[in-house]
């Protein structure tokens, strides 16, 4: 009985912003000091996820379910992380967990019938590795033998953000694991409390383990036009790079439902393991200074930040910035490159709100972040106005963009570190630390990093418009022509 870590890498990122957004969400920053088992600082909440299954002799290739925006994220992440076996299916719209958790079905049990598949949300916190695996024993012999299983998490507090498990009675000859009584829904702080001091409730994880077979007959029976869609948009994916893109048109008629109301609270088969192993699913600014280390004063602290006379408070400066905070208590302040958020921190559940008005009011800042992911590397915004854009890109050693013009704007580079090809019309030259060149409107151009190292270059953009579908790619070798 093979396992397979499925990650569930969605989310719009609107929780912890600005730090998050919907260009990149939680799952791919490194929030946190990792896990109690030897995870390190800078490992992403994605990569702390997928490393948690890398022992090939124990489980099978993770599969990750993305959108396809967070594409290129993904796919670097998981390589930086030496992940090499990642299969990386791509949802062209949103669908919820339940289609996610369907396409992850069909996909294993195409090599394996017989497989368990383990759901995992990508952006939790999990401190207690070990933990996680003496529980996750239980939960697949209980997937063995036809239970569709899930993790509840010990309820420390009346936590009204989360929905709640109600164990029932034991599995026979399977210790630690039960069926399950009833799922709540998130209750109000008076019900949270009634069910504490009932005993015998756990948080909802939205973490699963499924014997693939057992999985796909219960979705047959309860949700048969979401399997029918999703049997579909595999029949029609197709692979791309790295990427298998599933059928758009026949996603797009899947029905959107989470897995716990579409599946689990409508089977007899559920079971749940209760167990205690450091989890939070990060639900706001608030939680990630309840988990985080304090200093005397009960403040949380990272990146350049100047106190006094602040306690009990969530303070964070990122992308070079200087935050200084005086006679504060309770606040959380986050600054970034192009954005500042600062609230009292009983209420920062109410950022996803605010992203929302601003969304709605068009500010750039509410949904794209500054750092944006390629399939050569990256780039980020430096600077912009009226008829003008700087950007900092860079190049992975060996990667190439696409032979390319521009039909509004011409381009200034210069070579910061490493070595730069250029394709310049006709002409082709080689740029190196502290060298330019200059493309001109509807200039032919190509860049090419043909060194060991990676490649940064300043790029100043200059013309009536700087927007980045003001590209007209010729030829590119990662299919977007």
């Amino acid at each position: 009985m093979t396992l397979y870590p499925v990650i569930l890498s969605g989310g719009s990122g609107t929780r912890l912003w600005p730090l998050s957004r919907a260009t990149f969400p939680k799952q791919f920053l490194a929030l946190t000091a990792g896990d109690t088992n030897g995870a390190v600082e800078d490992l992403t909440l994605l990569q702390q996820t997928a490393m948690r299954f890398a022992v090939k002799s124990r489980y099978g290739a993770p599969v990750t379910i993305s959108n396809d925006e967070h594409r290129f994220l993904v796919a670097e992440q998981l390589r930086a992380a030496d992940i090499d076996r990642a299969e990386i299916i791509l949802e062209p719209c949103a669908r919820n967990t339940a289609p996610a958790a369907i396409v992850a079905a069909l996909h294993i049990a195409a090599k394996d019938p017989e497989g368990v598949m383990i759901l995992l949300p990508s952006d939790h916190i999990i401190r207690d590795t070990e933990g996680l695996h003496r529980g996750l024993a239980a939960a697949a012999e209980a997937a063995r033998q036809g239970y569709l299983v899930t993790f509840g998490m010990t309820a420390t507090k009346p936590e009204t953000g989360y929905g709640y498990i109600k164990q029932g009675a034991a599995l026979p000859a399977i210790p630690g694991a039960f069926t399950v009584d009833r799922f709540v829904e998130k209750p109000q702080r008076e019900r949270a409390e009634a069910m504490l001091a009932e005993g015998g409730f756990a948080w909802n994880s939205g973490m699963f383990v499924l014997r693939v077979d057992t999985f796909l007959a219960e979705a047959e029976r309860l949700v048969p036009a979401m399997v029918a869609a999703c049997r579909d948009a595999l029949a029609g994916a197709r692979t791309d790079l790295d990427f298998l893109r599933l059928s758009a048109e026949a996603f797009a008629a899947c029905p959107s439902e989470s897995i716990d109301v579409a599946i689990m609270e409508q089977t007899a088969k559920a079971a749940v393991v209760p167990t205690e192993i450091g989890w939070s699913d990060v639900g706001a600014w608030q939680a990630l200074w309840e988990l985080s280390p304090r200093d005397d004063a009960g403040n949380v602290i990272a990146g350049d930040v100047n106190l006094r006379d602040t306690k009990e408070s969530y303070l964070r400066a990122e992308d070079g910035k200087s935050l200084a905070v005086i006679g504060m208590e309770g606040v959380t302040v986050v600054a970034t490159g192009d954005a500042v958020l600062v609230a009292q921190s009983d209420r920062t559940a109410e950022v996803k709100d605010l992203v929302a008005e601003m969304t709605a009011a068009g500010k750039k800042q509410a949904r794209e972040h500054p750092l944006v992911y390629r399939p050569w590397g990256s780039y980020q915004d430096i600077d912009a106005g009226p008829g003008f854009r700087v950007k900092r890109l860079i190049v992975k050693p060996g990667a190439t963009l696409s032979l390319q013009r521009h039909q509004y704007r011409s381009e200034h580079w210069v070579v910061v570190t490493g070595v730069a090809k250029v394709t310049r019309g006709d002409k082709v030259i080689v740029l190196r630390e502290n060298e330019s060149t200059f493309i001109p409107v509807m200039e032919q151009h190509r860049l090419e990093n043909p060194g060991e190292e990676a490649l940064h270059l300043i790029e100043v953009q200059v013309g009536s418009y700087v927007g980045e579908d003001d590209i007209e790619r010729l030829e590119d070798t990662y299919g977007r022509t």
